[in-house]
């Protein structure tokens, strides 16, 4: 299905065109309709299709097009963490491009000054408030925000939200919301907490579920069984004999990834690190920096393992075995975006047998085993309990892509950007910036369409001023 057959407002059509997005994803596809009729929604799809898409698209088009105040908040977005909430701001950038409809994230971390800025756009009434629930929660105990008019609430990645003990959070919040509201909720598993949650805050929703917790079979899965001390060689010997650029390493724990990127620093591999002991600033610099290939090989824990808006890596190798398996899945669908093929390298030390063992389990078939380098030495055996009934990874990979990346517009009623949050200080995930699959960016200032450019569009920090005609770009995601 492509967007225009769905009914999205021409000025959100006008910016699908001119990032050149013309087809749905399959959870685009099923959510856009029913949030466009107003229905709660509670959808369930793996991390890179296309979910940010699905939501942000309906409600910027209702707010196009409805009767809502202008000096109210009338939408709140809840995010775990600060990048994502980052990420998904960024998509507003572009998908409201054409409309005077603002935005402001909301996330800890900051100094005097932005804090400032948050709380301007809140008491003004920006149309889209972007936040985790720390921060969010601090602006309410001062008193000065009013969501009383909020007419969309949306939960994005609520699993990991609640992983990270945010319920309570959640619920104080909706308490401040109007009962009269449309509420979408996306997760990326479906376990009983955000049942009872869905069960608690949604009103007949409609349930939408998309390829739950699988990865796409564009990802050429392997595993080295090994000693702990063998792992540095392994994958020294991966990054000179199969890809040495664009390769995510995962590691457990913050002092393993500091270790690790001393190791491969050591030999002279350019390299960066990710965790969350690093101020936020330095973190986006490193982001930064491996988006332009001035980083050949990140190392890091889970902080980027829920979402990343690079659409190119070549390989992700799990450095040690994750301890959930949607983790697992979180981590290698960070390689085969973009319609592009990828490869994914687990090192199973003989103290992660068992979980590794429960990973098969899950996905249903065993991942291919491959023997180490002779230079390397002998390997454990596999013995990982209860392993029967186990097939092989399947051989034809096919996959489908989706999810965007984009600049931001706004009216003049809310703040902009600041760094951190105090509630998530745990190594979690770095957002997803979705997109659908037609890949590239086009310039925003090609009015292909006749686009109903605004030019006495404002922005918070004159960004894009008049018509002011930047780039806008995309990344794909799946």
């Amino acid at each position: 299905m492509t967007f225009e057959e769905l009914d999205l407002s021409d000025e959100v059509l006008d910016a699908l065109y001119d990032m050149n997005f013309s087809e749905c994803t399959p959870i685009q596809e099923q959510a856009i309709p029913i949030a466009l009729e107003g229905r709660d929604l509670l959808a369930v799809a793996q991390t890179g299709t296309g979910k940010t898409a699905a939501y942000l698209l309906p409600v910027i088009s209702r707010l196009s097009e409805g009767d809502y105040p202008s000096d109210a908040v009338n939408c709140i977005v809840m995010a775990p963490t600060r990048e994502l909430a980052q990420q998904i701001d960024r998509q507003m950038e572009g998908f409201s491009y054409f409309l005077p409809i603002s935005s402001v994230a909301i996330y800890g971390g900051t100094d005097g000054k932005e804090f400032a800025r948050q709380e301007r756009g809140l008491k003004m009434g920006a149309d889209m408030v972007i936040a985790t629930p720390g921060r969010l929660l601090a602006h309410l105990s001062m008193g000065y925000v009013d969501l009383s008019k909020v007419s969309f609430f949306i939960l994005d990645e609520a699993d990991r939200m609640l992983d990270m003990g945010f319920y309570d959070d959640i619920m104080q919040i909706v308490r401040q919301l109007p009962k009269e509201r449309q509420t979408l909720m996306f997760s990326a598993t479906m376990p009983p907490k955000i049942q009872q949650l869905a069960a608690t805050i949604l009103n007949d929703p409609v349930e939408v579920k998309i390829a739950v917790s699988r990865p796409t079979d564009k990802i050429s899965q392997s595993a080295f069984v090994c000693y702990e001390a063998q792992k540095t060689e392994i994958l020294k010997h991966l990054l000179r004999e199969r890809h040495s650029q664009r390769v995510i390493v995962f590691a457990a724990s913050k002092l393993k990834v500091k270790e690790l990127a001393r190791a491969l620093s050591k030999a002279r591999i350019r390299i960066g690190e990710m965790h969350s002991d690093l101020d936020q600033s330095v973190r986006e610099n490193v982001m930064l920096d491996f988006r332009a290939g001035n980083i050949d090989v990140l190392v890091a824990t889970d902080i980027v393992a829920r979402g990343i808006d690079i659409d190119d890596i070549a390989m992700v190798v799990n450095y040690d075995v994750p301890y959930e398996p949607e983790d697992y899945i979180h981590r290698i669908g960070r390689t085969a975006r973009a319609n592009s093929d990828g490869t994914a390298v687990t090192f199973v030390g003989e103290r992660d047998q068992v979980k590794f063992g429960g990973i098969e389990r899950f996905l249903g078939y065993e991942v291919k085993k491959e023997d180490l380098p002779e230079r390397i030495g002998e390997a454990p055996q596999y013995r990982p309990e209860r392993r029967s009934g186990l097939r092989q990874q399947p051989k034809s990979q096919k996959g489908r892509n989706g999810g965007g990346n984009s600049r931001r517009n706004g009216a003049p009623k809310g703040g902009r950007k600041s760094s951190g949050d105090a509630r998530d200080a745990k190594d979690a995930a770095m957002t997803a910036v979705d997109r659908p699959s037609q890949g590239g960016g086009a310039e925003a200032g090609s009015d292909n369409r006749g686009g109903r450019r605004n030019n006495g569009r404002r922005k918070w920090h004159g960004r894009r001023k008049g018509g002011d005609n930047k780039g806008v770009g995309g990344e794909s995601g799946q």
